[in-house]
């Protein structure tokens, strides 16, 4: 509701409740994209490797700015406890971002707290105690642009569907998604989280015994890559491998209407490579009987 920047980290373990507190899980994925009471959206993001998980905190406290809107950075046990070779980035190598804030009033002489960014819908961001730009943060919904307490329906519906474009807009700041592989096929391995390894490797392992299998994996999960969709449909079949119940092949499923199948292993370990091999082989073969 006051739309400002923040970033939850949540470093997934085997759950639910104190659950296996040392060992690894995907399971927090449904509670990172709907555990709030209402509309409530915001970007999520998952890191893929040990070393991405710089890169993943960055662009989250970049896109927090720069869209005025928390986001959640979705790791887990595996990634935390695990490591790889990393070399520091160079400052100026890396996405550059502003933080503005609001210093003088934007609506003749007033200052509208909720007077959004054209481009993202952001609202301005000022300074608690700066001279004239005083305005009420809280949990009640506010009315458009003045902030002020509002109980009116057609305001709070404008309000809903304004934080929901704001997510969607973040759209633009996503990079093209990466199809390792042919960009049609029998079959398209599909990731996110601690998942890109086994996943990249089983897809290399395929590849070479001329299976026509690509990888695409996926950091932002909220909102989605917009050119995820064209991508998903150029493929014969769709396999998500994930240390859930099919958390994120449920939002596949629903958002592109493509029939995702499902790897599921929820022990507490990654999902090993191998398995995703023999899983791949057997759907194939399935289709070919």
């Amino acid at each position: 509701m006051t739309e400002l920047p923040l970033v939850v980290i949540n470093v997934q373990r085997g759950g639910p409740s104190t659950g296996l507190p040392t060992k690894t899980e995907q399971s927090d994925l449904n509670q990172a994209l709907y555990g709030r009471n209402g509309e409530a959206p915001m970007p999520v993001i998952a890191a893929a490797t040990p070393g991405d998980c710089f890169f993943a905190a960055y662009d989250a406290c970049r896109i927090a700015v720069k869209h005025m809107t928390p986001v959640m950075l979705l790791t887990d046990g595996y990634l935390a406890n695990g490591s790889e070779p990393w070399n520091i980035p160079k400052v100026e190598e890396l996405d550059q971002f502003d933080v503005k804030f609001a210093d003088k009033p934007n609506a003749d002489g007033d200052f509208f707290p909720y007077l959004r960014n054209e481009k993202t819908l952001a609202r301005p961001w000022a300074i608690p105690g700066t001279p004239g730009l005083e305005h009420r943060v809280g949990g009640i919904e506010t009315a458009e642009n003045t902030g002020h307490v509002s109980y009116d329906p057609e305001n709070h519906h404008n309000m809903v569907v304004a934080r929901q474009e704001k997510v969607n807009r973040v759209q633009e700041d996503i990079a093209e998604t990466e199809v390792f592989g042919e960009s049609s096929g029998d079959l398209l391995l599909l990731s996110w989280g601690g998942t890109y390894g086994a996943c990249r490797s089983a897809s290399e392992t395929l590849q070479e015994n001329g299976k026509k299998v690509s990888h695409v994996h996926v950091r932002w999960i909220s909102p989605l890559p917009k050119d995820l969709g064209e991508i998903l449909i150029q493929f014969k079949n769709i396999l998500v491998p994930e240390i859930n119940l099919g958390q994120l092949l449920r939002l596949i499923r629903s958002e592109y209407l493509v029939d995702a199948k499902g790897l599921n292993l929820v022990r507490g370990r990654p999902i090993g490579a191998s398995v995703i091999v023999e899983t791949v082989k057997e759907t194939l073969r399935g289709k070919h009987e």
